[in-house]
């Protein structure tokens, strides 16, 4: 058990199949992953199991644990002790990658890219519990399940809206202001485990800093939503990341909620990424936050996969 070598050794850390093995090569070029990240356990030559986190380009901190693989057969049957396996890699790489956490701290939260319908069929389902139990012997436990949803560009552009005004923001200010009203009755977990942690206005502030601030897309992208005599009513955050156009964060204002509201803006937010000849735009909400799903579905957004997102107390 032991980190790969370098980007040499990527033909060796993809023989696991998955889909961010495609997206590999690109991350350790762009420093988004490190080989002492990327661990591997071996039989011989033979993979038995991996594991890799994920940050931002350059980072210094690992963000995600994206990347927990195992063989999951051999020769078409379960191989022998296989999630312990698992569990003896993962709790190596993470004693190597994460030395000197301090008492209270995490390890990074891990997240798994799942078809939409994982449940429904054997043996997709039988390789995301097996991962998900490796998580669970290590101390790990199920946080929420995310619905991956993506619009594209042969669905209708949707009209603009008839009821609001759009504007940018005046500045940082305001939208952490704002960011920090919406938090009141959010329905995102993330969200709501934050606040048991810190102030709403924390909340906000750190969001904006660790994710919003770092997008390099133009944010004359960023919309307010304003009733026609200039009343804020919500907002929306159209970006691009490292990897596709998104909806970084759209939201209604707690006085302004139950009105439909979300549809204009979330409109608004396609709109502008629509204008600019995107191949997709891609967005995430929880698997709970149905209201924000059912916004997604009326928009054209299709529910392409889902993510599974596990934490340590």
């Amino acid at each position: 058990m032991r980190p790969i070598t370098g980007r040499e050794e990527l033909g060796l850390f993809s023989r696991l199949p998955y889909l961010l093995n495609e997206e590999l090569a690109d991350d350790l070029a762009a420093r988004r992953r490190r080989p002492e990240w990327m661990w591997v356990a071996l039989r011989g030559d033979r993979l038995l199991a991996r594991a890799a986190w994920w940050s931002r380009p350059a980072g210094d901190t690992p963000l995600l644990l994206d990347i927990l693989d195992i063989l999951d057969t051999e020769d078409g049957v379960p191989g022998p002790g296989h999630l312990d396996i698992g569990v003896r890699l993962l709790n190596t790489a993470m004693a190597a990658v994460f030395p000197d956490l301090p008492d209270g701290a995490r390890p990074p939260e891990y997240g798994r890219l799942v078809p939409p319908d994982w449940r429904a069929n054997a043996a997709t389902r039988q390789a995301v519990e097996d991962r998900m139990a490796i998580l669970e012997r290590t101390g790990a436990r199920l946080f929420v399940e995310r619905l991956r949803l993506e619009w594209r560009p042969e669905s209708p552009v949707p009209e603009p809206s008839r009821r609001l005004a759009f504007r940018p923001f005046h500045d940082a200010g305001e939208l952490v202001a704002l960011m920090a009203s919406v938090l009141e009755g959010t329905l995102d977990a993330h969200s709501r485990a934050d606040l048991t942690r810190m102030p709403a206005r924390e909340v906000a502030v750190r969001h904006y800093e660790d994710e919003l601030a770092r997008y390099t897309s133009p944010r004359d992208w960023w919309r307010v939503a304003t009733l026609p005599h200039g009343e804020p009513v919500g907002f929306v955050i159209p970006a691009r990341n490292d990897y596709n156009p998104i909806i970084a964060y759209i939201a209604v204002l707690p006085p302004h909620r139950g009105n439909g509201y979300i549809d204009d803006i979330l409109a608004e937010g396609t709109r502008v990424l629509a204008g600019q000849d995107v191949p997709r735009i891609r967005a995430a909400t929880d698997l709970g936050n149905v209201p924000m799903a059912e916004a997604f579905r009326r928009a054209g957004y299709l529910n392409f996969g889902r993510v599974i997102n596990m934490t340590w107390n």
